[in-house]
């Protein structure tokens, strides 16, 4: 086993887009209607920004915990939440909202955060205003970071149909916006836990654990760490300042300990920070060595058959001449 050990990435503060820069034609998103709700499939590599205003509102939301659908990808819903205030179709909001998704899915292309205040001026109604962010988990590549906010984004207006304000985690990305600015206002509220089975009488678990979250706890803007066995991560939203980051983590990882107790793998979300830890054998993705091991089975299955195929195309040739 070895020593403790961590990693963090510098809590990084991205300037908020009054306007939304425009991209080169090259790169920029496709403005696309949103498609029915029974015919949502798209191609793994298609990108679908939906336009607000062509969805039938059945029901009020209120902001919830448990997730209600499930996502096409790795990236599955841990928690939404809705506003029960509804605008307009056709409204100024509705067009800024549009200009928003757009804007989150271009921008995630090349930053794994960006806070976002759209239609704030005095020459623009007051309300047409929308403030947003989308970020990414800190320890995602930016072309897997691009791909769980286009998840997101697809979703968020399915999940919130014309509401003003609603936010979406996944287990890789966030996305939010509201009529009102949040930005940079602490929120601490629990909007999403799991709990493993427990683990009970192993000392050096819960002593290896404890030193994971510890240092978790400390973290100022993304943070992965392990000791023996046990790893974690913690991250807070870009918006939130080095010492309100560390607040939200505090409340996080004393959740983790207070709710899950001595579970062997536990996540919490919070607003606007998460924690999560686990023991060798939770979150268990397929490994590289596994695909590769596949992989070389296949390989192996395929020469084989062009060997066989080989050896009978001489077998014939020599009946050939034989009969001949």
């Amino acid at each position: 086993m070895g020593p403790f050990s961590s990693q963090e990435k510098g809590h990084t503060r991205h300037g908020i887009n009054s306007k939304f820069k425009k991209t080169p034609k090259s790169k920029q998103t496709p403005s696309l209607s949103l498609p029915h709700p029974n015919k949502t499939k798209t191609k793994e590599n298609e990108v679908r920004v939906p336009q607000i205003g062509k969805t039938k509102n059945k029901q009020n939301k209120k902001y919830d915990e448990e997730p209600s659908i499930t996502l096409h990808s790795q990236y599955h819903l841990c928690s939404q939440g809705c506003s029960q205030e509804k605008y307009q179709p056709g409204s100024t909001f509705e067009g800024n909202l549009n200009s928003f998704l757009s804007s989150v899915v271009s921008s995630s292309s090349q930053v794994s955060y960006n806070g976002f205040a759209v239609g704030n001026g005095s020459s623009t109604p007051q309300e047409g205003t929308i403030y947003g962010l989308f970020q990414c988990r800190g320890d995602l590549r930016t072309i897997d970071c691009s791909k769980c906010i286009e998840s997101a984004v697809n979703q968020i207006s399915l999940v919130c149909p014309y509401s003003y304000g609603a936010s979406l985690q996944l287990e890789g990305c966030y996305v939010r916006y509201e009529h009102m600015d949040f930005l940079g206002k602490i929120d601490t509220s629990l909007r999403y836990k799991k709990c493993s089975k427990s683990v009970s009488n192993d000392v050096e678990f819960f002593r290896r654990r404890d030193d994971v979250l510890a240092d978790m706890e400390s973290a100022t803007g993304f943070r992965v760490g392990s000791s023996g066995l046990v790893g974690g991560f913690a991250q807070c939203l870009g918006d939130l300042s080095p010492t309100d980051c560390t607040s939200c983590l505090a409340d996080a990882v004393g959740k983790l300990k207070s709710l899950c107790g001595s579970a062997a793998a536990a996540d919490v979300f919070l607003a606007q920070c998460y924690a999560q830890y686990w023991a060798s054998g939770y979150y268990d993705l397929s490994s590289d060595s596994s695909s590769e091991d596949q992989a070389g089975k296949t390989v192996a299955i395929i020469v084989g058959v062009l060997a066989g195929l080989a050896v009978m195309i001489v077998l014939l040739s020599f009946c050939r001449k034989a009969m001949g």
